[in-house]
Parts: structure tokens; sequence; C-alpha cells
């Protein structure tokens, strides 16, 4: 939420539909990944060299991050 008293490129008809709602929660749950493979999986800086190396270890992580995902989310379930 802007606070800062800037103005949003977002007009207000926009800000205030129920699927712009929608939208930024799913961005969240994107950008959610990226930064725990920043954080957690190492990729802020690849200590791998050569675009194939780089994505097999993105991917990689990308799969550990679902695993963990679906062992958090496992546990809500009765």
């Amino acid at each position: 939420q802007n606070t800062s008293g800037r103005r949003s490129a977002v007009p207000e008809t926009i800000a205030a539909s129920a699927g712009y709602a929608i939208s930024q929660q799913k961005r969240k749950l994107i950008e959610q990944g990226f930064g725990w493979a920043k954080t957690v999986g190492r990729t802020r800086q690849v200590m791998v060299r050569g675009l194939k190396k780089v994505d097999q270890m993105f991917v990689l992580n990308m799969a550990a991050y679902n695993l963990v995902r679906m062992r958090s989310l496992a546990q809500f379930r009765p």
C-alpha cells in the first residue's frame, strides 16, 4: 500500500476491483518463491558457470521450494 504520499500508477478504479486484489495475492505467492531461492537456495550469486548449469540450479531450487511448500501445506490438513 502506498502510504508515503506519492501517487500510484494504477488508476483508482482498477485498484479497487476484486480482480486486482486477487492479482496482488498471486503476485506475492510468485515473488515468495524467488525470494526463497535467493536466500535459502543461494541463487543470488550463483557458483556455477554457463546457462545450462544455472538453469539446472534454478530448476532444482524451485523443485526444493515446492517440496518445502508441500510440507507446510500438508500440516494444515487433518
